[in-house]
Order: C-alpha cells, then sequence, then structure tokens
C-alpha cells in the first residue's frame, strides 16, 4: 500500500470526521478542516496533524486550488449544501450518509453531481464489511436456496455511543438537524437494498417510545414486501443494552446469520442450532479504510463503484414510505 499525496477538506469535526481524517492521513494525505465549533476543530488537530482550520465551506473553498477532495462529515441537515457548494467547485465529494432528511434535496444533489459531472462517493459503509461482502458472494450463489424472510435488527442505547459527551448535545438526539433512529441507521436500509433492490412496499411505524431526552425517533419497526415473495422485517432501537447488530437470512434449503458481535457468520441447514460458524478478525476501521481507499481511487479518476448518491436517494425513498405508512396507517407501494 502506497501513500498518497492529496489535499483534502474536512467538513465536520465530530466523531466521523476524525476517524476520515486519521485514514486519510495514514495514507499520506493532507489535512485540512472546517467546523464552525472552535473546539472541535482543536480536538481533531490534536490527534492528526491539520495544514488550516476554518469556520466555515466558504472560508475553506476561497483556497480551492490547493485541495483536491471534500469529505462532508457534518450532521445530515447541512448535507447537501456543503456537498453543492463542493461539487460546483469541482471536488469530488466522499459524503456522510444519509445523504439528507428528506428525498427531495437528495435529488437536487444527485442532480448537481450530474451537471457538473464531479463524483460522489456515499459512506454507507457496512457494504465495505468484509463478512457482510461474503455473505451478499453466498447468497447470490444460493446456498440457503430461495429466501423467503430476512431479520435485520439493530438495538443500541444512544448514550452509549460517545461516552466522552451527553447524548443530549449529541446530533443524533435532534429531529431538525437529521438525527434519530431511521436516519442515522439508514444502514440497514441501504443493506437491504444493495441484497436485495427495492421494496415492491413498505408498512413501518417510526416512533419515540422511550425515556432517553432526545426530539428524534428512537424505534422503528419496519415490513419490507419484495419480488418473489421475499419479505424483510427491520427493528431499530436507541435504548437496547447490551447491544445487537445481526442479520438472519432464512431461506427453503436453511439460513445464515451475520452477527458483529461475535463477528461471524454462520450456516445450517438441521432444524437444531447445529451452524456452521465461520468467525472473522477485522475490525471496525477496516470498513471506514475500505472507503478511504476507494475514495482514494476516485480522486485518481476511477468511478465510484460500492455506493453512490444514486444509492443515497433510494434510501429515502423508501424511508419517506415509511414515514407515510406510519402517518396513514397503511402499506406504501413504492
Amino acid at each position: 500500500m502506497t501513500s498518497v499525496n492529496k489535499h483534502i477538506l474536512v467538513v465536520g469535526s465530530g466523531s466521523a470526521g476524525k476517524r476520515h481524517a486519521r485514514n486519510l492521513a495514514s495514507r499520506g494525505c493532507t489535512i485540512s478542516s472546517m467546523d464552525p465549533r472552535q473546539d472541535r476543530l482543536a480536538e481533531l488537530a490534536e490527534e492528526t496533524p491539520v495544514e488550516r482550520g476554518f469556520d466555515s465551506i466558504e472560508a475553506a473553498l476561497e483556497n480551492s486550488e490547493r485541495l483536491d477532495g471534500v469529505v462532508i462529515a457534518s450532521p445530515p441537515f447541512f448535507h447537501v449544501d456543503q456537498a453543492i457548494a463542493a461539487i460546483e467547485a469541482k471536488f469530488p465529494v466522499l459524503l456522510e450518509k444519509p445523504v439528507s432528511p428528506d428525498a427531495t434535496s437528495a435529488r437536487k444533489l444527485a442532480r448537481t453531481c450530474e451537471s457538473h459531472e464531479v463524483p460522489l462517493l456515499l459512506g454507507y459503509t457496512w457494504r465495505w464489511w468484509p463478512p457482510l461482502r461474503d455473505v451478499k458472494t453466498k447468497l447470490d450463489s444460493g446456498v440457503v436456496g430461495r429466501l423467503r424472510h430476512v431479520r435485520f435488527t439493530m438495538s443500541a442505547h444512544l448514550a452509549d455511543w460517545h461516552p466522552w459527551e451527553r447524548y443530549q448535545d449529541f446530533f443524533m438526539s435532534s429531529r431538525e438537524l437529521g438525527g434519530g433512529a431511521i436516519l442515522d441507521e439508514s444502514h440497514w436500509i441501504d443493506l437491504a437494498l444493495w441484497f436485495f433492490g427495492m421494496p415492491r412496499s413498505v408498512s413501518a411505524r417510526i416512533e419515540k417510545i422511550s425515556d432517553l431526552e432526545i426530539d428524534a425517533d428512537d424505534n422503528v419497526d419496519m415490513i419490507m414486501e419484495f419480488d418473489d415473495g421475499l419479505r424483510a422485517t427491520l427493528h431499530l432501537d436507541l435504548f437496547g443494552r447490551p447491544h445487537e447488530k445481526s442479520i438472519r437470512f432464512v431461506g427453503e434449503e436453511g439460513s445464515c446469520l451475520w452477527t458483529e458481535s461475535p463477528n461471524r457468520v454462520a450456516f445450517s441447514g438441521s432444524a437444531s442450532e447445529d451452524w456452521d460458524e465461520t468467525t472473522y478478525t477485522c475490525e471496525r476501521n477496516d470498513m471506514f479504510m475500505g472507503v478511504t481507499e476507494e475514495f482514494l481511487d476516485v480522486l485518481d479518476g476511477q468511478s465510484v463503484t460500492t455506493c453512490s448518491i444514486e444509492d443515497g436517494v433510494r434510501v429515502l425513498d423508501v424511508i419517506e414510505a415509511a414515514r407515510r405508512s406510519h402517518e396513514e396507517e397503511r402499506r406504501i407501494p413504492l
């Protein structure tokens, strides 16, 4: 793995921005940063060498001749405006998920990318996770026969996510900033679309049901119906302990189970709990490094291959159908 000499502007200096800055710096990139909070800029600079810090994207882009690309890692409310500023300045963008809080603004960004012919790589990072890539390959080969049901589960108490700060101060607590379970944990909707394509219909409940001091949703239950009789159920919550991230795929010839902890993929075709397990030693940052490597390839002129702006728009189409389903108390066709 050779180092590169690219100058990257990282917009947003929270946990995601810090991770992207570390990973890009480890590959030889020069980092500049932008955040309206001076304390966040200082925190990033303490752990990763930063050439310059800015308090607005406009100020950062004034010296655009010195940059090669832009990472947008701010709260979702700001994504589209900041990404459009970078795209109009002709910089390839790595954008944290979700694209935005709504599909209309996401489509505006997609049109801007197309009209300016500038690539955007979207950071639905589980697509780069080696165990899930293996699962997708094996399912595509028919290892469990014709799929009938898939169950996605993500349950993790919000107070445990960023122990260094009050969860009430985390953007995830704010509906206005784009927090909440269905938007931030839309990873799992994206994975469903990655595995199976767009669903035919969606039914959902999107609620705030816990005692968490937030004004965003903290519980999502969804049914997605796909072609060929496949049905997927999805549960997301921000109050569960112990934490769980898992997907169970049930086919006519057996089942496949993926879990984050333990880090494994298991198959079984028997009636008993007799699983053929493969354990993995990859670490969480490996999938973020996968994103880093693809972004550097994009900066060198290669096409986006793993996750595009169009993928993000489709996720938001499903989210908006789920919101309608909750409001109208009915199944929404897509």
